[in-house]
């Protein structure tokens, strides 16, 4: 469906064949009240791994927060197999596929939003979405069918929506990845308070 990013794979599958290089399924209960979303697989990351968030810096935060925060149990390894599960929450990506540089077109973001669409339907318990990042809050406004007017993205914005006749709240961080730290534009702290404002209005 998005011929940039099938080609892509094509390539990385000869330059690193032990590597997942294929779409990368959500991670997480089906019935979790708490969704959160990311913006695409990274190359070395989740495209290595085949699990959202798995192997580069953004999930060490990920997932060290969420442990912290009893969302998440066992220990993480950055691998698949590390045996570590979450707790009411799922997680998934706008773009199931990695893209160049990180960098997906709007088209690609569109394309894929059928999955998201479909991901979100089939979660009948679902009561909170946490966007990361511009793009996967636009992407979940979107499928949503709310007006981005209406739900700029701010980090520790709070919206709400309809889902299955009941209503959901969305949040939105800066996404947790090395360059938003390191450049200071989000810390640990700030990322775990949106987190923990998440897992209150999840219930959880």
């Amino acid at each position: 469906m998005c011929p940039r990013l099938a080609a892509f794979r094509r390539q990385n599958r000869a330059a690193f064949p032990d590597f997942h290089n294929n779409p990368v399924p959500s991670f997480g209960p089906l019935d979790a009240k708490l969704l959160i979303v990311g913006l695409a697989p990274g190359l070395k990351g989740a495209n290595r791994t085949g699990r959202p968030f798995t192997g580069d810096y953004a999930g060490d935060l990920l997932y060290g927060s969420l442990k912290r925060l009893k969302l998440a149990q066992g220990e993480y390894r950055a691998r698949r197999d590390d045996g570590f599960t979450l707790n009411g929450v799922r997680i998934t990506n706008a773009v199931r596929c990695v893209p160049p540089e990180n960098k997906p077109l709007p088209v690609e973001v569109h394309t894929c939003r059928a999955f998201l669409i479909a991901e979100i339907a089939a979660m009948t318990e679902l009561r909170v979405i946490l966007a990361l990042g511009q793009i996967a809050h636009q992407s979940v406004i979107s499928t949503l069918a709310l007006k981005r007017k209406e739900h700029s993205f701010t980090h520790g914005a709070r919206g709400t929506a309809s889902h299955l006749g009941k209503p959901i709240a969305i949040f939105a961080s800066y996404h947790c990845s090395r360059y938003n730290t390191s450049t200071g534009v989000l810390t640990q702290a700030m990322f775990e308070e949106v987190l923990a404002a998440a897992k209150a209005a999840a219930g959880l």
